[in-house]
């Protein structure tokens, strides 16, 4: 009787089992239909040069969707780069992303896709071909129509690069996430509005930046590192990245050292805590990258305006203090 129930435990374990894998691997590349945003590209250059200010400034997209690491340490120091996308971005045991060729080039860049497919990435992390992205590595889902607009329209106006590039290499456990964290599926109901707040020194412009351009909220809030949920308070600081050798080795680094990102709520404890006044705040955003493997975007950053980097310092000062000491921001395991 013992082998028995032994046996139907172990056959009911196997089919569990075989039902999960085979749904994983029907399910973790879904699409969805959902609508483009009515939205138009522009061809005017005060709206280009807007949309020039925010991918290599608050928007960062110049740091990532670059071909190389090279590339990456060039963007970051201000250098022009192609944004021709190939980049490597190991997400440890899930797999590997590789960023997009941004520029229009018909083939293998932008160009291939309508202006509202593009949109619709950016304003519901749905890719042209209807597979959810990860949407947390793009959050620009309440980025003001304006602000897309002008970004979208930069982009157009680049010179057409063609390099292919790889897609994304998922291994069983990164299509198992895939298919059941929320981060990996569609933003259904974004409530953007129309224009962004004006580029003044004031807290909803700190806001509007902290939450929807520049993603401070996204690195300064602790993740689950498997799920990308978010499991601490806002800007609170804590959440681990884990060393990306090749990058660590480029810059002469130990390529076993993690980072974590610290509090920058107004606690006396916190990393905020540090700048007495806004110019001090300002000075050190000037200087860009200090620590060479911090995840980050020193550089883009630095070349905020004035108005900007003030209503950060001053959205940051408004939100209420975290007492949440995240230890060393730079660790080994």
């Amino acid at each position: 009787m013992a082998k028995k129930i032994t046996f139907g435990i172990l056959i009911l374990l196997a089919v569990l089992i075989g039902g999960f894998v085979i749904y994983v691997q029907l399910s973790w590349n879904k699409t969805y239909d959902l609508p483009y945003p009515d939205l138009q590209v522009s061809t005017d250059s005060t709206v280009i040069e807007r949309g020039r200010y925010l991918v290599h400034g608050p928007a960062h997209c110049s740091n990532c969707h670059v071909s190389s690491i090279e590339d990456m340490i060039a963007a970051d120091a201000g250098k022009p780069t192609p944004l021709k996308g190939g980049a490597a971005f190991p997400l440890g045991e899930l797999g590997v992303l590789y960023t997009p060729n941004l520029t229009p080039d018909p083939k293998t860049g932008i160009g291939r896709y309508t202006d509202g497919q593009i949109f619709r990435m950016m304003r519901h992390a749905v890719r042209p071909s209807g597979i959810a992205s990860l949407s947390l590595l793009m959050p620009f889902w309440n980025m003001a129509d304006e602000d897309l607009v002008a970004v979208v329209s930069y982009l157009r106006s680049m010179s057409p690069v063609e390099n292919e590039v790889p897609p994304a290499a998922w291994t069983f456990m990164g299509k198992a996430v895939r298919t059941f964290a929320p981060p990996f599926r569609p933003i259904l109901h974004p409530t953007p509005a129309p224009t962004a707040p004006p580029m003044e020194a004031t807290i909803q412009r700190g806001e509007y930046l902290a939450r929807y351009v520049a993603n401070c909220v996204g690195c300064h809030t602790q993740f689950d590192p498997s799920t990308f949920e978010a499991i601490g308070a806002e800007y609170a600081g804590g959440s681990e990245f884990e060393p990306y050798p090749e990058f660590h080795l480029a810059v002469g680094e130990d390529p076993e050292l993690w980072m974590r990102s610290p509090n920058i709520t107004p606690h006396p404890n916190s990393a905020l805590s540090k700048f007495k006044t806004v110019e001090e705040w300002k000075e050190r955003f000037r200087k860009g990258r200090q620590i060479k493997i911090s995840p980050m975007h020193w550089g883009p950053f630095s070349r905020m305006s004035d108005q900007d980097l003030e209503a950060l310092y001053l959205y940051l000062h408004s939100l209420d203090p975290v007492d949440h000491e995240v230890g060393e921001l730079m660790f080994k395991k």
